[in-house]
């Protein structure tokens, strides 16, 4: 396993950016039902989301902190997932970044 750590700033405060979290697991689990075979998200507390994923038959786990100012995201990344690391990194920057800057 390799970690994985993405700090995604945002200006929404805590409570606007867990909202948007939870309408962007939402339509995850729809938009990626064909390509992921297990998804579970949940909240530990208020401002710390748990999510496991099996895509592929590989599985990831990690968990996202929503601060007053940036997220950060921790993320577990399986072995040969690892190679892929770099492409993993920049498309949560990216995912979340336009998640967190879209207007609602």
């Amino acid at each position: 396993m390799k970690s994985l750590e993405v700090k995604v700033p945002h200006s929404l405060g805590q409570a606007e950016a867990r909202s948007r979290l939870d309408r962007a697991v939402q339509r995850a689990q729809t938009d990626f039902g064909d390509k992921i075979s297990e998804f579970e998200a949940a909240w530990k507390g208020e401002d710390q989301l748990e999510i496991f994923v099996v895509v592929m038959g590989m599985k990831f786990d990690g968990e996202v902190d929503v601060l007053a100012e940036e997220l950060v995201v921790r993320l577990q990344v399986p072995g040969m997932a690892g190679l892929f690391a770099g492409k993993i990194r920049s498309g949560i920057e990216e995912r979340l970044g336009g998640l967190l800057t879209a207007t609602t």
